[in-house]
């Protein structure tokens, strides 16, 4: 897989001399968003915090993406790989907002993978530390509800747990993003529906009082004889004369 030999080759390098360049090229929240280095949120993804960081994002890379891509096509995975990653550091900007610390890591579109072979395999058998059987369902809301308590419960761990919940979030919106559009294309309707039924309404409501007031105006006419029309009324009966000729 491409993706792979990329993130060995720039691990390389970071080793060699790209490791001065951190702050440039990590997310520094306070930097991408406060300076528009906007580049950051695709090159932090390619930078690694040392060996094992790297290997355990690839092994997941290699064992979790390849079944994806080989589903989804090289395209459709490339796009939703990045899609998660710059998600996942958008996420970890808003809640990390002046953070001055860089982050790095590909894991937060490693837990969109994750999230993408869940959803798309959800029954397979996974597994954990190669002895425990699980499907892999069950373990992406394992590693999904483990974020989420590390987050309620911060240690200090120096692991951007936000980052990764922002790819499971960001993974999820796109791929149910047909449901989303539905549904607001049906709530869109369903108020279009609610707004025409109200002018409706309220045409149906006028038109019943202006038949009630020239019913009033002609039984006036026939009891007291046209001359009795004060010029308010002569208008009003004019007026609803002509509508009635439109319509």
């Amino acid at each position: 897989m491409k993706l792979i030999i990329v993130n060995v080759v720039v691990f390389v390098l970071q080793l060699l001399f790209l490791n001065r360049f951190i702050v440039y090229l990590g997310l520094v929240p306070a930097l991408a968003v406060g300076k528009f280095w906007l580049w950051q949120l695709v090159t932090y993804m390619f930078l690694h915090g040392g060996f094992f960081h790297l290997f355990f994002n690839m092994f997941v890379l290699w064992m979790f993406g390849s079944a994806i891509e080989d589903y989804w096509g090289s395209s459709e995975f490339l796009k939703y790989y990045f899609i998660t990653g710059i998600g996942a550091g958008i996420t970890n900007c808003v809640f990390t907002l002046h953070s001055s610390i860089p982050t790095i890591g590909a894991s937060g579109a490693i837990f969109g993978l994750l999230l993408a072979y869940g959803m798309a395999y959800p029954d397979r058998q996974i597994y954990l530390y190669f002895l425990i059987p699980i499907k892999a369902k069950y373990l992406v809301l394992i590693l999904g509800a483990i974020e989420l308590l590390a987050i309620a419960n911060p240690g200090g761990d120096g692991i951007a747990r936000f980052a990764h919940l922002g790819g499971l979030l960001f993974g999820y919106v796109y791929l149910k993003k047909e449901r989303f559009v539905y549904e607001i294309r049906r709530l869109s309707a369903r108020s279009n529906r609610q707004r025409k039924f109200k002018i409706l309404r309220f045409h149906e409501e006028e038109e019943a009082k202006e038949r009630e007031r020239v019913d009033a105006i002609l039984d006036k006419i026939n009891r007291e004889g046209i001359d009795s029309l004060t010029q308010e009324e002569r208008d009003f009966l004019r007026k609803a004369g002509e509508r009635r000729r439109q319509t």
